[in-house]
């Protein structure tokens, strides 16, 4: 079985201080756009400096670029010409995938948001599916294959969510690639990576000697959640919606409606990228919100 997986924590590399980072002239005017807010949140994260080279583009200019292509899903070289040349993009999209920047910020923007809410950094309980897509041309033939109960020839990309719907772990893999398969898999690195979880809910896709296997070899619990009782049509089931609602999360962006990436390990990025949009927004609407409003000028002091 082919596959690129994803999993990660928010540590190995120290953060990185918001002023390092090379100031930006550029006016923020697409939706993509990270705020102030959100770029705070973001630039710990970021490296600010390059390999032995002087920094020539701003690294928020850069992440603006890569968000704009994962959320209106151009190709790379049709990116407007206020962003950074599209090589210069596309090098850092790739090296932040390949050295764990972007888990790292995933990761990082993940516990931040869970600890914001009142829970523990770390999930204690998780949740599993997968969604077929189909793939663009470039696809290579040996990386993709025919999903038959979806219809779908492309790639199919497993996710564990946790019980608030952000995502833990992402697997990608050819489509025809059965669901208790890739859950092997997808269990042991959630096993691996969050020692935590004990729990899982997962659909009938996962029955059988996947449930036994997780129980006796890695100690979790697996739940089947099935359909109701003369269920005609969509239902929003106790459990599964939180993963379901994740994965309609993830197709916002226009990138991840269809693979068009070569590269599994660039589809799996791309899916990273979709949730840290959506933290970062998240996490800029609470700060915003703890920030005390001015205080009305007295009638003695207006004048």
């Amino acid at each position: 079985m082919s596959f690129y997986l994803v999993c990660g924590q928010a540590d190995a590399a120290p953060p990185t201080p918001e002023a390092e980072h090379l100031p930006t002239g550029r006016v923020r005017r697409y939706p993509s756009d990270t705020t102030d807010a959100e770029w705070r949140v973001m630039a710990r994260y970021v490296p600010a400096g390059g390999a032995g080279r002087a920094v020539s583009y701003p690294r928020r200019d850069v992440v603006d670029a890569i968000r704009y292509l994962a959320h209106n899903g151009c190709v790379w070289r049709a990116l407007p010409v206020d962003f950074p040349p599209w090589p210069t993009v596309y090098h850092y999209f790739r090296t932040w995938t390949r050295d764990g920047t972007l888990t790292r910020l995933h990761a990082g923007l993940r516990e931040q948001v869970r600890t914001a809410e009142g829970r523990n950094a770390q999930p204690s309980a998780a949740l599993i599916d997968s969604q077929s897509v189909r793939t663009a041309e470039t696809v290579a033939r040996a990386q993709r294959s025919f999903d038959a109960g979806k219809k779908v020839n492309g790639r199919k990309r497993h996710i564990a969510v946790d019980t608030t719907g952000l995502l833990l772990v992402v697997l990608v893999t050819a489509a025809g690639v059965q669901d208790r398969d890739g859950g092997r898999v997808l269990l042991w690195a959630l096993r691996t990576c969050f020692q935590r979880v004990t729990m899982i809910w997962a659909d009938a896709g996962y029955q059988g000697h996947l449930v036994d296997w997780a129980a006796k070899c890695l100690g979790i619990t697996v739940a089947i959640v099935r359909k109701l009782a003369g269920q005609v049509g969509f239902q929003v089931l106790h459990r599964r919606w939180v993963v379901e609602r994740t994965l309609s999360w993830i197709t916002r962006c226009r990138c991840t409606v269809r693979d068009y990436e070569r590269q599994p390990e660039h589809h799996a990025a791309m899916v990273q990228w979709a949730m840290v949009i959506i933290m970062t927004r998240r996490l800029a609407r609470r700060s915003q919100a703890r920030r005390p409003k001015p205080r009305p000028l007295s009638a003695d002091l207006a004048i």
